[in-house]
């Protein structure tokens, strides 16, 4: 109740949009991988891995362009609309199963994205930046990211139930009818926070909106077109190239911000920038939620549903249900698409991955049923952690702030770091109890895991956002909170070079350790910023 009226309207509107984000973005892989004679695109996983993390960078690479272009002309209200229409087209469009609307709808999403993202937080910043709201801030966006995450939650639920009953177009569809609902509630909303939407005035040591279009926008372009047809990988897939080359002018433009900041304003941009690149990591071990740890809840993970709940088949919407034949053989290849005996090959099957590590007795006889839990269910575990956790967390900042000893934002990014990286423990424990994947786990060590890596994520990610609007010069706001996104996309994109990985390392415990090194040093490099940051930015945080 202390907070303003525009929280619950932005809220709303956050939530819709991130349904229909992460409902996309929960079934983007197992789409991909899925077979052509089931609806999917048949791609394996590395070259799966490899688009998911470009489309989750270049998602993250736009707001630097929508936050700009609202700044200087557009102003922040239309920017959410025309983000939110150009979204929703490009989810509706992914329900189109041709491989031209595929990509074009992916550009729809990457645009809008821009568009939208950068500006709604911008919106919220501003609201709070009222003398009444001032100590609220915080607070705010913690739970305004809860609004993200209730949407994170619930779509997957829908995504489950749309693709096993009426296929991967439908659920697609669905998250573009999400997106539109989103842009209804803020319609509704819009007149506790038209007073917010104001363009800053340009001042002399900045750049011209046309300049940056020829400088850094028009570069980014060429370098990307160079590293996408460039031969011999340098990076590891065209695409990586494309991405890393198109992002350097972009920085560049970030780091020339600063030097031409007048002194007032480059104290706070040296520690924006500071900070973001420090989160780098953060992102490239988190985002790995819709790849590698997908993929360990989609065939390390016991997912078979018990009887009890199995049947009647007609409530089963949440669950898979294929036939799968089965028969005790010697042998069968490694992609397990065959069964052959005497080196010679039989009968062709579709015999999934997910039985390799069951026990005998556990697995199907032939002809039998097998109804599992959606693996893009797990995918609600990380936002449920949120929900129910952000009650949590706001009131032990509340009451360390009632007794005076409440952390500064960047001590809180710190801690955050500190306790995403001891989550990577939780699944090196899996792995070892699993003895590496050969027999299936249990699905508590990823509700396990996703229950630390929330808490750090509680500590950093609304922090960061709120850190941005209470420091950035307020003609930058908004472009600020597009490099805040553009250190989000190096570290999307990062975990999917990562997630590339996946198969090339034996023992996956390995790969978890790590994201554990990674998540490391982006601790030490924080903690020991902490004196210098407090030097730059004060009592202002």
């Amino acid at each position: 109740m202390k907070h303003p009226k525009a929280l619950p309207f932005l809220f709303f509107t956050e939530m819709w949009e991130r349904f229909g984000y992460y409902l996309m973005i929960g079934i983007f892989q197992l789409f991909m991988t899925e077979s052509l004679e089931k609806g999917g695109m048949g791609m394996d996983r590395s070259q799966a891995a490899d688009i998911y993390g470009t489309f989750i960078a270049l998602v993250f690479l736009t707001p630097f362009l929508g936050g700009l272009l609202a700044d200087r002309k557009i102003g922040y209200i239309k920017s959410v609309f025309i983000g939110g229409t150009l979204m929703g087209l490009g989810y509706m469009g992914l329900a189109i199963h041709t491989n031209a609307t595929f990509y074009i709808s992916l550009f729809l999403i990457i645009l809008g994205n821009g568009f939208f993202k950068p500006n709604i937080s911008t919106l919220l910043g501003n609201v709070y930046s009222e003398e009444n709201y001032k100590s609220l801030k915080d607070s705010g966006f913690n739970i305004f990211y809860m609004g993200i995450n209730v949407g994170a939650c619930i779509c997957n639920l829908c995504a489950a139930f749309m693709r096993n009953k009426y296929g991967w177009g439908a659920a697609f569809f669905s998250a573009g009818i999400g997106m539109f609902i989103g842009l209804i509630v803020f319609a509704i909303g819009m007149k506790y926070y038209k007073h917010a939407d104001v363009k800053k005035p340009l001042q002399k040591e900045d750049m011209p909106l046309q300049s940056i279009f020829s400088k850094v926008f028009l570069p980014a372009i060429i370098a990307g077109i160079i590293g996408w047809f460039i031969p011999n990988n340098i990076f590891g897939s065209d695409s990586t190239d494309a991405f890393i080359l198109a992002a350097l002018p972009i920085v560049i433009f970030y780091i020339s911000l600063y030097k031409r900041a007048t002194e007032v304003d480059k104290k706070p941009l040296l520690a924006l920038l500071s900070i973001m690149a420090v989160s780098v990591l953060f992102w490239a071990v988190f985002k790995q939620n819709g790849t590698a740890l997908t993929t360990w809840a989609q065939y390390y993970t016991d997912r078979q549903m018990p009887e009890a709940i199995a049947a009647p088949a007609e409530k089963m919407y949440l669950a898979e249900k294929d036939t799968f034949y089965y028969r005790q053989v010697p042998a069968f290849d490694e992609k397990f698409k065959a069964i052959k005996i005497d080196g010679k090959q039989t009968k062709t099957l579709d015999y999934p991955v997910y039985f390799r590590n069951m026990a005998p007795v556990q697995k199907p006889k032939e002809g039998e049923i097998v109804k599992l839990y959606n693996t893009e269910l797990f995918q609600s575990i990380n936002p449920l952690w949120v929900v129910l956790l952000t009650p949590i967390v706001v009131g032990f900042f509340m009451l360390l702030k009632s007794k005076n000893k409440e952390p500064s934002t960047p001590m809180k990014i710190a801690l955050g770091l500190l306790i995403s990286a001891l989550s990577t423990l939780v699944m090196v424990a899996a792995v070892y109890i699993c003895s590496n994947g050969e027999v299936k786990a249990s699905p508590w060590w990823l509700i396990g895991c996703y229950g630390v890596i929330t808490v750090g994520e509680l500590f950093l990610s609304p922090m960061g956002l709120s850190l941005v609007s209470k420091i950035s010069p307020p003609r930058l706001t908004a472009l600020m909170m597009g490099g805040w996104f553009l250190a989000t996309s190096l570290g999307n994109k990062l975990s999917g070079v990562l997630a590339s990985l996946w198969d090339t390392y034996e023992n996956k415990a390995n790969f978890f350790l790590v994201n554990m090194v990674l998540l490391g040093i982006a601790t030490l490099a924080m903690f020991m910023m902490l004196k210098w940051l407090k030097r730059l930015i004060g009592d202002k945080v």
